[in-house]
């Protein structure tokens, strides 16, 4: 529900988020109160001590201020429990509880702060009191202090802005005020996201990239979230709620390209040939990440086997590759790729907004010049990531409207730089002169390949890309139709980058308004609910909402409560992803693609009892909407995914004999 209106400002937080803090509370101030009676009536007639008649009336008189503080607390869980989220009508006395609450703090701080007063004259009473009022001093000020915490996290800079009475369905669009508002609203959030990415990379440099990285991040999360009326656990309850939807319905219609088309020979053959291309340059885009993964995936050995090159320098190991910044990565590197030392021609792990770690190396198994670029390791990378806008892409090629997602092209480019003007491939191609090229990547490093192949392409032609979990938003459409020729995505499962663009996250917000706007539920049991679907499982038939043969219907009370002043890019009716603004283009991932999905036993070859995956040739458009579930983020995992390429791999190799199941997935579904 929209935030909570306070002292004339909106809250992050709303009246239905204070159930599990205030059961929380309650647990805690019930304890306390037992444990005070219990000290009182045990030791009370040991307290004719000096002081002793202070400490006993300090005892009932915290006793009486406990026992209003649990009714109020009681009272504040019982109404937070009220309603729905869209529908904060019987919860509309908790801003005077909380009034009550907060004015309940200042004599519950001054009789904390003559407990201490106390506590530091001295006690000359008995020691089990004295440790009484000292525990009781130290809880006090524990809760004081994670109060004022809370007050600061859910402090919204721009609850200023939001009087008590103002409306809160969507304004006319063609009202001179409501556009000016809505302009002045967007213009302020900027400034405020903006200090906090500021704050939050306050380690890194200070440089022209980083500058406008923050700017173009600040402006994304604004455009994103400021036209909502939406708080944290509103999210998470959403969330939950499609999750339970998406698995209630289990099987969408796959597009017409997918279901119509049976695999041929020929798609089957260049399916096992890419797929076993993809499991070989998987290596090296693993690689990429130097001895950090290395590490992850070999927590008992790892250590031990690149632990030389971080206490001891190879000065001529190292002389024979270029680089910099290498300190612990080249060992894990070579026992990643099972390469020679002399089979690199330059390693490079500075690491910069814009500017990407790389390596290129001599293949010689299958006589190419690899260039691998690392993913997402840093808050730089992170930056990188979320310049989320499209600018032009210059290259030469015969497609029209060639635009790429801005971050990625920034360090495409820079990569590119470092290739071409510093002589890198000049010189792996005087070794080698008849190998050709081949530009790998996992995630971000996905990104940067595909387009840095692009670019590579014209001087280049017989160029090859394979992207490793690659990003959604990252090409225009004509350019996404021109890499098809020499592009190769590998997807795993529900990884969520491969579906993830500014498109579809509009999209995902639409969902979650509307699945909340139709919960009939109040929020506190969508979470038990969706907590315990997400550890234990369960059946989704049970989800609480509003459903008419699995899809929505009127809402309970409306979308346009969620809404402030209205979205220019929302749309209440559509079921197609929305479109995006101007700045936001739609965007789609690279090249072809190949997608492994996870399928039961059944039905499937007998010859492994291990978990069995679907490889087959997927369209753009089955990754067209954010797919939620536990493994939208570990099926992403550049570790997750070898593994399960080792073993898709090695069942193919092992099950020749069972019919094959790489080209359609109507069958396998």
């Amino acid at each position: 529900m929209p935030g909570m209106v306070l002292f004339g400002r909106r809250w992050a937080i709303a009246s239905d988020d204070l159930v599990f803090p205030g059961v929380f509370e309650l647990l805690l101030r019930v304890l306390w109160w037992v444990g005070i009676l219990m000290l009182y009536l045990m030791h009370r007639g040991k307290l004719d001590c000096p002081g002793g008649v202070l400490l006993s009336s300090y005892m009932i008189v915290l006793l009486v201020l406990l026992a209003i503080i649990i009714g109020t607390v009681s009272a504040i869980v019982c109404v937070s429990m009220k309603g729905t989220i869209c529908n904060p009508g019987p919860r509309k006395s908790m801003s005077k509880l909380l009034y009550v609450r907060l004015a309940l703090f200042l004599p519950e701080m001054v009789w904390a702060s003559l407990g201490a007063a106390w506590i530091a004259d001295g006690i000359q009473c008995d020691r089990t009191v004295g440790n009484g009022i000292i525990a009781t001093v130290v809880v006090s000020w524990l809760i004081i202090a994670s109060t004022v915490l809370t007050i600061l996290i859910v402090f919204d800079p721009l609850g200023g802005k939001a009087a008590p009475g103002a409306p809160l369905g969507p304004q006319p669009l063609d009202s001179r005020e409501s556009s000016q508002l809505l302009s002045g609203l967007r213009t302020a959030a900027t400034s405020v996201w903006e200090t906090r990415v500021r704050l939050l990379c306050c380690c890194i440099g200070r440089d022209d990239h980083t500058r406008v990285a923050f700017s173009s991040t600040a402006e994304l999360f604004s455009t994103y979230f400021s036209d909502t009326d939406l708080v944290p656990s509103d999210i998470a309850a959403g969330l939950a709620l499609l999750h339970q939807q998406q698995d209630h319905a289990r099987s969408p219609p796959e597009p017409t390209e997918v279901v119509t088309h049976s695999p041929g020979p020929f798609q089957e053959a260049d399916l096992d040939a890419e797929l076993e291309n993809c499991h070989h340059y998987m290596q090296f885009a693993a690689a990429a990440y130097g001895w950090p993964l290395y590490v992850y995936r070999n927590p008992f050995t790892g250590l031990c086997r690149v632990g030389g090159d971080c206490c001891r320098r190879r000065t001529t190991d190292y002389d024979l590759v270029g680089g910099d910044q290498l300190n612990c990565h080249f060992s894990s590197i070579l026992q990643t790729t099972g390469l020679q030392h002399r089979d690199f021609i330059h390693i490079s792990f500075h690491d910069k907004v814009y500017e990407l770690p790389f390596l290129v190396a001599l293949d010689h198994r299958k006589e190419s010049v690899v260039v691998a670029i690392r993913g997402t390791m840093s808050l730089q990378d992170i930056l990188t990531d979320l310049s989320a806008e499209s600018e032009p892409l210059d290259i030469e090629c015969e497609a029209q409207d060639c635009w790429a997602h801005k971050g990625i092209s920034q360090a495409a480019r820079y990569v590119y730089r470092r290739l071409v003007n510093d002589g890198i491939l000049s010189q792996a191609f005087s070794i080698a002169p008849e190998y050709r090229l081949v530009v790998v990547g996992h995630s971000l490093g996905a990104g940067a390949a595909a387009l840095l192949a692009l670019m590579l392409k014209s001087p280049y032609p017989q160029v090859r890309c394979y992207a490793f979990s690659p990003p959604r938003g990252l090409l225009s459409k004509s350019l996404y139709e021109y890499s098809k020729t020499f592009i190769v995505s590998l997807v795993l499962g529900k990884d969520v980058i491969p579906r993830l663009s500014v498109t579809n996250l509009e999209d995902l917000k639409r969902r979650i308004l509307r699945v909340i706007a139709h919960c009939n539920k109040p929020k506190y049991k969508i979470l038990l609910r969706g907590c315990w679907y997400e550890l234990f499982g369960g059946s989704p038939e049970d989800l609480p909402t509003e459903l008419d043969g699995g899809d929505l219907t009127q809402p309970l009370l409306g979308e346009h409560s969620l809404l402030v002043h209205g979205s220019p890019a929302y749309s209440f009716s559509s079921e197609s992803p929305l479109e995006s603004p101007t700045k936001y283009p739609p965007l789609y991932p690279p090249g072809r693609i190949i997608h492994l999905e996870e399928e039961g036993t059944s039905g499937s070859c007998s010859c492994s009892p291990a978990a069995r995956y679907t490889v087959r040739w997927a369209h753009e458009s089955e990754f067209s909407r954010i797919l939620i579930g536990p493994k939208m983020l570990t099926d992403h995992m550049p570790d997750i995914l070898m593994r399960v390429l080792d073993h898709v791999v090695s069942d193919r190799a092992a099950c020749v004999s069972c019919p094959a199941q790489g080209g359609s997935s109507v069958d396998q579904a």
